[in-house]
């Protein structure tokens, strides 16, 4: 989780929202990024979405079932679809999002029984210094109108 916040620290460069995240395979790095969305201007350009296509890279396709994804903020409807298109083996998240959180929060994309994959999901790692970083993020947008 330290690595996927040092990347979520990076998308504050560029003024996107810090979540950072990484892919491992047996514990080592295969991939790692943060939300993009200013820099590229991509609605789709989240962490978790540029890392899954990192990983697919990596390995040679797009079944991630020996992939773990540790991320710094629970995973929105589109990349929770993402997590289980690709067939992932975990996701490990830090902060949950009440608002928009599809893996357990608002939704539960990652253990629904009508979809034809389950995800392994471990939440709660780090989670204070990734709702922070998301706070201070957020509070400093609404200093600055």
């Amino acid at each position: 989780m330290g690595l996927a916040l040092d990347e979520a620290r990076r998308a504050l460069e560029h003024g996107d929202v810090p979540v950072g995240a990484v892919a491992l395979v047996a514990g080592e790095v295969i991939a790692a990024d943060h939300n993009r969305r200013e820099e590229l201007g991509d609605p789709t350009a989240h962490a978790e979405l540029l890392v899954l296509r990192a990983a697919a890279a990596v390995v040679g396709g797009w079944r991630l079932g020996d992939v773990t994804l540790v991320v710094t903020l629970e995973p929105c409807p589109m990349c929770a679809g993402a997590l289980v298109a690709s067939r992932l083996g975990r996701l490990v998240f830090g902060a949950a999002d009440p608002r928009a959180g599809a893996c357990g929060s608002l939704y539960n994309l990652c253990s629904d029984p009508r979809l034809n994959h389950d995800v392994g999901v471990t939440h709660g790692v780090r989670a204070a210094e990734s709702t922070e970083l998301l706070a201070q993020f957020f509070a400093g947008r609404r200093a600055a109108r």
